[in-house]
């Protein structure tokens, strides 16, 4: 095979070829690896490119499968792409800000390290929204990552560089973190699957905080196969983190297996109204509508839901997510972490200008709402309403889980992917772009991007199955079924742009 068509193979296909003696890891990380470098220029979506690291772990790979063959680990020699939110032992971890340029942290994440510990191969940490704050990736300090479907529109935020990275081709699968939508609104910008697991599901370990209450690890994959591989290898508790769940991890794989062709026949499909609103673009409304249609032909039953305290999903968002941002980038004063200004006079002029070099506007902006509603005097009249709202809308989703339905479906994005700069003068049109995924982070819930049509201008559309706490395989196997009939797969229309 050329590099070409390895690259336009699935993880699933290249473990198949692997292990076939068809190619070597090797061979496919030399392929992958050439083309980032081919195409980054144009993107952006990769900060770091470890070709060494790759090599390295790919010649060991090829001696694991020529020693264990089918019992080699799932994902020894495929290549993956890793999010620069998430630490890695010995590769600058920067979080896209000039905070944290030059930082060589002495530790994996624990999700890196079991994809490490499972043969996989890392080939670099992709761009993104600066310490994940943005829903455009326009907002690092390494330049906007741009849209493969078009290069004058965003990836989407803040996993951007992950997403881009899938799409075209760079990797098979990749790791992102998704605070309010970060993994499923730039899926269905670029035309891929996303999926953020429920909070707990995924050690956040070695994950740099952001909003500690909402970030969750995901992934990104154009097979729904490979999403179930990914997922199966990072789930699973840690001690390391405390917020980690000690549930059992399905086996995601098999379960897809089990469940493919059976239709989904007594499946409950909850539809909520408060997301199918004016202001959404025309085009999205009619390609979900369509999903709903071929979901109901599978067997399911479309149920109409309410989740009442909808509208405040964002409100309450952009409360709870700037409070907790600036409690955690507290620490980056240039004393105890990140960057420190060369040039100051007194202690307080070093914090001042530390912080003031350090960060970039979207930041800088979180940083000041948090301080403000965090403050003696604003802490009631703002944070503890915006908790107790967020009560209401966990409990919404309970009761339609408990009454209604087994799954949620949805538009991922109330648009395609916009322009570059179109919005970057308004951040309240910014956020609005989070409307449809982030009340899922209140929540602590699951939810799956998956693509499911195309605009007039030919850029791809997102539906977003939200499922119960640890409902994930059951997200899977809805999506594959859904995908199965559709009227066509957006993965290969990207892969034949390759």
């Amino acid at each position: 095979m050329n590099e070409l068509e390895l690259i336009r193979l699935s993880a699933t296909e290249m473990r198949r070829g692997l292990l076939a003696g068809e190619f070597s890891a090797v061979q496919l990380t030399k392929a992958h690896l050439a083309q980032i470098m081919s195409t980054n220029e144009r993107f952006n979506h990769f900060i770091t490119i470890c070709e060494d690291v790759a090599l390295n772990a790919a010649n060991s790979a090829d001696k694991i499968i020529a020693q264990k063959k089918q019992n080699s680990p799932a994902l020894t020699g495929i290549p993956v792409a890793i999010k620069d939110m998430l630490v890695t032992e010995g590769i600058e971890t920067t979080c896209a800000s000039k905070m944290l340029k030059g930082f060589i942290p002495p530790y994996d994440c624990t999700a890196v390290a079991k994809l490490r510990s499972r043969g996989a191969v890392i080939l670099g940490k992709t761009n993104l929204d600066e310490f994940a704050m943005g829903a455009s990736n326009e907002n690092s300090a390494f330049g906007p990552v741009r849209n493969p479907w078009d290069e004058e529109r965003v990836s989407g935020g803040s996993s951007g560089g992950s997403a881009v990275s899938v799409a075209l081709g760079s990797a098979p699968l990749a790791l992102g973190t998704d605070t309010g939508g970060s993994i499923r609104q730039p899926a269905a910008f670029t035309g891929i699957l996303g999926l953020r697991p429920t909070y707990g599901r995924v050690s956040r370990y070695g994950c740099v905080a952001f909003a500690s209450s909402l970030d969750q690890i995901g992934a990104f994959a154009r097979t729904i196969e490979d999403l179930a591989l990914i997922m199966e290898a990072i789930s699973g508790h840690d001690e390391s983190d405390s917020t980690s769940m000690k549930v059992d991890v399905p086996n995601y794989v098999a379960n897809l297996q089990a469940s493919k062709d059976q239709g989904l026949k007594g499946l409950r499909v909850g539809v909520p109204k408060e997301y199918f609103i004016s202001g959404t673009q025309s085009e999205v409304n009619e390609a979900v509508q369509a999903g709903l249609r071929i979901l109901a032909k599978l067997g399911a039953e479309l149920v109409d839901i309410s989740l009442p305290n909808t509208e405040l999903a964002v409100p309450v968002y952009y409360i709870i997510n700037p409070a907790e941002a600036s409690s955690n980038l507290a620490r980056y004063d240039g004393v105890r972490y990140g960057h420190r200004t060369k040039s100051c006079g007194s202690l307080a002029d070093m914090y001042k200008k530390t912080r003031q070099e350090g960060f970039g506007p979207e930041v800088k902006r979180r940083i000041m709402i948090g301080t403000y509603v965090l403050s003696a005097g604003y802490y009631d009249a703002y944070y503890l309403q915006a908790q107790k709202a967020r009560t209401l809308i966990i409990n919404d989703f309970k009761a339609a889980f408990a009454n209604d339905c087994d799954i949620i479906a949805t538009p991922t994005a109330p648009t395609t992917a916009f322009k570059i700069a179109e919005k970057c003068t308004s951040p309240l049109q910014m956020y609005l772009a989070d409307i449809f995924t982030c009340p899922v982070n209140l929540a602590g819930l699951c939810g799956l991007s998956l693509p499911c049509g195309l605009d007039n201008n030919e850029l791809p559309i997102g539906l977003q199955l939200i499922g119960a706490p640890f409902q994930e395989s059951k997200l899977m196997c809805v999506a594959q079924e859904l995908q199965r009939e559709l009227a066509f797969d957006t993965s290969k229309r990207i892969r034949s742009r390759i």
